[in-house]
Formats: C-alpha cells, structure tokens, sequence
C-alpha cells in the first residue's frame, strides 16, 4: 500500500531503513530519518513511500525516489530503501514491493530507473535489472543497477535498452 505522511507505519519504515542503512548517511538522526521519509510519503510518482502488510502491521518497505545517492543526481528515479523484516524473508514480498515501485515509475511515463546495492545483485537481476556500474559509495563497495521498460503510451515498436 502506498503511505501518506500522516501514516503510523513511517516511524516504524524509518527506523528499519536507518537502522540497516543510517551508516551511508553519517550524522543523519533517526528523527531527521522519520521526518525525511514522511517528505517522501507523496500522493503519487516521484516520491513515493510503499509498505508490504500482514494485517495492519508492516512487514517491508520500497520507496521511489529522485535521488538516493548524493554524488549521482544525473540518475534519476530510484527505487530505493527495499527493506523486509528477516522473518518475512524468503516469500517473494520484496520482490512484490520491486514490482510495485516499477509500476509507479512506469506509469509516470520514466522508461528507466536506478537503485544501488552491495549485496542484492542476484535478486535485482532475476527481476531484470542490469548492473551498470560498479563503485565504493561513502566506504561500502555497491553496484549501481538499472531497470529499463517503455513506458506507457510510447511506441509499442520501441526497444528496450538492454
């Protein structure tokens, strides 16, 4: 389901992400964190705030976003923040919140979209993204991986970048 800023999960979304991720961002407290994903909590597109459910309880969370990494702004959207509690693993809701934040981008017309991993790679890859670039971000070594798709209303005849 897709998040409001007013959500009660986002305190929750915030502190799993900063939890795994908040050492990329050295400084950033978990309020900033929860403050700054509810900025993300749009009503539509770019940004946007995704949470897998069990009932009322959140299980998982995929954002898209403009920017997930400082010194790359020249890519554009992310998906970004994919995250699972470790007892959910394993069910294909990562993958079911991947294709959700691909839905979004595609139907905002983006033919494309990036994320970052570390350690991720074989799972993004079986969804269809490809590697384009391998780099050290703030001290950890990440692939920069890239997800193309026709959006919709363009040429049915155009390729997909491979």
């Amino acid at each position: 389901m897709r998040l409001s800023g007013d959500s009660p999960h986002v305190a929750t979304l915030a502190e799993w992400t900063h939890d795994a991720w908040g050492h990329l961002q050295p400084g950033r407290s978990l309020e900033t964190a929860i403050a700054l994903l509810r900025e993300e909590c749009g009503p539509a597109g770019v940004p946007s705030v995704f949470a897998a459910l069990d009932g009322d309880t959140p299980v998982g969370t995929a954002c898209l976003v403009a920017d997930d990494m400082s010194d790359r702004r020249d890519l554009t959207p992310w998906l970004a923040s994919v995250f699972v509690l470790p007892e959910w693993r394993g069910r294909g809701i990562a993958s079911r919140l991947v294709q959700r934040v691909e839905d979004e981008a595609r139907a905002q017309g983006h033919g494309h979209f990036y994320l970052y991993t570390p350690d991720q790679q074989p799972l993004y890859r079986r969804l269809g993204w490809r590697d384009q670039e391998e780099r050290d971000y703030r001290g950890e070594a990440v692939t920069i991986m890239r997800r193309d798709f026709v959006a919709p209303g363009a040429d049915a005849d155009q390729s997909i970048s491979r």
